[in-house]
């Protein structure tokens, strides 16, 4: 078939289909990147430009603890989770919320000079060289008939599925959730009723890091791990954010599984090459027509 001088292959529903559950796997692996920027945006109301470069640290954290410990990229979620947490909350509080004086323009400034100086400094000491995990069971998997998913992949889902149910629990069960949600509503009000904001902002700066571990550990057993790696994702990462609705974890996941699907199909039928062009128009229509997403909030009450 052509369209617009392209030759459009057919394919059957078979074909289609398995692309579509691939889609979702990948987008699985796209949301879980996208929560905690999302997260970050909806409370202290600015873009981590700093994202992508905490997630590549993240990651060479799981491969260390592998390649030194022989510890398992999932078992080391439990390390590199809190790792990253305390990590983004002193990045936070001592380093980002000291030098910006509370001017939000500043803070994007900041968190990009911090991914900068994060890339950098891993391109100096681990070089550009990919470095892989072997793990026993990458290849295996589940014979879904259309197609065969890997435990990595499947893995990536329910990470996906139980982190955003977690974060939602989190924020709609607990005091410091609701703290957390105030703040994120009302700044000033917060401050008048005794809530510490600057610490809950380090907080939340803290959970969005320990998101980025969280991904970092399921990614890793699919993805080598080089100084770049984290600008691969975080790209597509703000068009998760961007469709689902800044602030809100479902529309994170959502967003992530649409866009995991639209590229697996537009790489099945425009190639490898130009599949990427359907991320980019998807973003580009969500600006034109709903420019607050899918979902439509603009702070972090669309986690509750």
């Amino acid at each position: 078939m052509e369209l617009f001088g392209l030759s459009i292959p057919l394919y059957g529903w078979q074909t289609v289909l398995g692309s579509a559950i691939s889609g979702v796997f990948l987008g699985s692996i796209y949301a879980l990147v996208a929560l905690g920027l999302t997260l970050i945006y909806g409370v202290l109301h600015i873009i981590n430009f700093a994202h992508g470069a905490l997630l590549m640290l993240a990651m060479y954290g799981v491969y260390f603890l592998w390649r030194y410990f022989g510890i398992d990229p999932y078992l080391a979620m439990l390390v590199i989770v809190p790792a990253g947490f305390f990590f983004g909350y002193g990045l936070q509080r001592y380093v980002i919320g000291w030098a910006s004086h509370g001017k939000d323009e500043i803070i994007l400034l900041v968190t990009l000079g911090i991914a900068i100086v994060i890339e950098n400094g891993a391109l100096f000491f681990f070089t550009a060289t990919e470095r892989s995990v072997r793990v026993p069971y990458d290849l295996d998997g589940i014979d879904l008939g259309v197609t065969y998913a890997v435990y990595p992949e499947l893995a990536a889902l329910a990470g996906s599925l139980l982190i955003t149910g977690g974060l939602w629990l989190f924020m709609t069960r607990t005091d410091t959730g609701k703290a957390i949600r105030a703040v994120a509503r009302e700044r000033q009000g917060a401050r008048l009723v005794g809530i510490n904001v600057d610490h809950i902002f380090a907080v939340t700066f803290g959970i969005g890091v320990a998101c980025v571990a969280a991904a970092a550990s399921l990614l890793v057993p699919t993805y080598p791990v080089h100084p770049q790696i984290g600008s691969l994702f975080v790209l597509i990462a703000f068009t998760v954010v961007v469709l689902g609705g800044m602030g809100s974890f479902v529309g994170a996941l959502i967003g992530g599984l649409l866009i995991g699907v639209t590229e697996q199909l537009g790489r099945l039928y425009l190639g490898e090459s130009l599949g990427l062009i359907t991320v980019s128009l998807i973003f580009i229509l969500v600006l034109l027509f709903r420019p607050n997403g899918l979902f439509g909030q603009k702070t972090g009450q669309g986690s509750s």
